[in-house]
């Protein structure tokens, strides 16, 4: 059993520290000593942040293997801050996040004169452009009209002390690639099966970070996934993809080979379904939301908008800024962001962390009690009426912190049944005199623009949809569907929520890189959605036939 600690302002545990913090504690407090008594201007703060990671990864395609990898680095990022914490050189110009860590690679065991070589370097790079920054922006300021947002540029947080160890990777390579052929072969009974595959992907991730402040941490964790991937081309030239996904934090927890061939059928016939589908028209209308679809909804148009840093930024949007206190989603459901949650009904939650990348510890935050708007998802850059980080500062390595999402649970008062869910859809279908509604069963992700010169809207992109029809008809899959709007006009929108919640685990990308993400949500009924048909190519399906196919 792993060992945790509960932690108090400054606090350690009883894992003795790894040679690695001890050599960067040693060479950030020389450099930090030599700065602050040499340099002008000197620096108030520095960090070392080191990211070691180990991945495996094996993609098969048609009984055979396709594509395999493996991978250990150790990178250092370097946070240097010079002025003050009221105004330092991390202030934002024009929208422009500033960056300044050089991403440096670092040596895989613990040699203390090639990491201290490393370090220093990097660390004398990584002033100058700091420096150069600050006398700039300091220039310019006195040019420029006072913002409307005049809180400081850092927050002033607890120290934190914590070392555990992240278990070692554990993956098998030879028996992985022999399951995957075997696996991938499966794909040969579905002929409109362009271009199929099956991969395995594990890696254990370690974080390090030191800090001028007094902040020393080691923590990690594992992540193991399995991806049933299948794509095909329609007769008017319509790509189209079906996926299957499993996740966990070990590859021996992951499905065995019944679980994955099941998989693997219901791609492949979802595929052979969609090809014979029809396309969807433009369409505006009552609609269900799948859990892990309403979970996708929620992270792009809700999630990304309360993001702190977007508050403070002019060149945003601000959609909920001047909203705190006030109503924002109907009165029944409530919003909240968990990173120490590690699992939710036996599935595992890929937005979890012990500890933010700027060393503050991983906390609950409410963002919506009974359809108020309570707070923002606060990194050390503080907004007017909220001066410290709740956790969410994060960032992949070679970018700059921001504040993200994490664990997005979506929680309802006003719940019913699935039956109840599609006859309260049917009801409202009726009562608007539409043809059909909506059932979104299976999404791969979506994307949303924030900034203020752009269109404030967002587009989800589902796998599978069906038309559901008020005289009994059975339900018609459709294909080429994607979901746009703008935020404000979906929430009003929604009606009631199913009982049950399912899980979305993703990757987000945005201004501080790719980060792993959770949606926790019921399913959604939707007054009204707006839909339009996807881009299609010009090309057509392929003109020779399948090889081995009697032609």
């Amino acid at each position: 059993m792993r060992k945790f600690c509960v932690l108090t302002l400054v606090s350690t545990c009883a894992f003795a520290q790894s040679p690695l913090t001890k050599i960067l504690s040693t060479e950030l407090e020389r450099n930090y000593s030599v700065l602050k008594q040499k340099s002008d201007p000197a620096p108030y703060f520095m960090g070392y942040e080191v990211t070691d990671s180990e991945s495996n990864a094996i993609l098969a395609s048609g009984g055979a293997i396709t594509g395999q990898t493996q991978r250990h680095a150790r990178l250092l990022d370097i946070t240097v801050r010079v002025g003050t914490p009221k105004f330092d050189n991390y202030r934002r110009v024009n929208g422009q996040i500033p960056r300044f860590t050089v991403t440096t690679p670092l040596a895989l065991d613990d040699n203390e004169a090639s990491i201290r070589q490393s370090a220093w370097l990097a660390t004398d790079r990584v002033y100058r452009n700091a420096s150069q920054r600050l006398i700039q922006i300091k220039a310019d300021e006195k040019l420029k009209a006072a913002a409307t947002d005049d809180s400081d540029d850092f927050s002033k947080e607890d120290p934190q002390v914590f070392y555990t160890g992240t278990p070692a990777l554990k993956f098998n390579a030879k028996e992985w690639a022999d399951r995957l052929r075997k696996l991938s072969a499966e794909f040969r009974k579905y002929p409109g099966a362009l271009n199929s595959d099956v991969a395995v992907e594990s890696e254990r991730v370690a974080a390090t970070l030191v800090t001028t402040e007094g902040t020393k941490l080691e923590h990690g964790r594992l992540f193991s996934r399995i991806m049933v991937t299948t794509r095909g081309k329609a007769s008017d030239g319509m790509d189209l993809t079906t996926m299957e996904t499993f996740e966990t934090d070990d590859a021996a927890r992951l499905p065995k080979d019944a679980e994955i061939l099941a998989a693997v059928a219901k791609t492949g016939k979802s595929l052979q379904d969609l090809l014979a589908a029809p396309p969807a028209d433009p369409f505006v209308g009552p609609a269900i939301l799948s859990g892990r679809a309403a979970g996708v909804f929620f992270h792009e148009i809700f999630g990304h908008r309360i993001e702190g840093h977007r508050q403070k930024d002019e060149t945003e949007g601000q959609t909920f800024t001047k909203s705190v206190g006030a109503p924002i989603l109907p009165t029944f459901l409530s919003v909240i962001f968990d990173p120490t949650l590690k699992q939710f009904e036996n599935t595992m939650l890929n937005g979890s962390y012990l500890y933010d990348d700027e060393g503050v510890k991983a906390r609950r935050v409410p963002v919506v009690e009974d359809g108020i708007l309570k707070t923002f998802l606060m990194s050390r850059s503080p907004i007017k009426g909220f001066p410290q980080s709740n956790g969410h500062g994060r960032r992949e390595a070679g970018a700059e912190v921001v504040s993200r999402q994490s664990n997005l649970f979506v929680e309802s008062t006003k719940k019913v049944s699935d039956q109840e869910l599609r006859r309260l859809l049917i009801e409202e279908v009726k009562k608007q005199n539409k043809p059909y509604g909506l059932f979104f069963d299976q999404v791969t992700g979506g994307y949303t623009t924030t900034a203020r010169r752009g269109l404030q809207a967002f587009t989800v992109i589902p796998l599978v949809v069906y038309r559901v029809y008020p005289d009994g008809r059975p339900d018609e899959l459709i294909r080429g569907v994607d979901i746009v709007g703008t935020p404000l006009s979906s929430f009003s929108n929604i009606m009631a929520t199913s009982e049950k919640r399912d899980v979305f685990n993703g990757i987000c990308g945005a201004e501080s890189g790719s980060v792993p993400v959770s949606a926790i949500s019921p399913a959604l009924l939707v007054s009204s959605i707006e839909i339009q048909r996807k881009e299609r190519s010009q090309d057509s399906p392929p003109y020779l036939g399948r090889p081995g196919v009697r032609q």
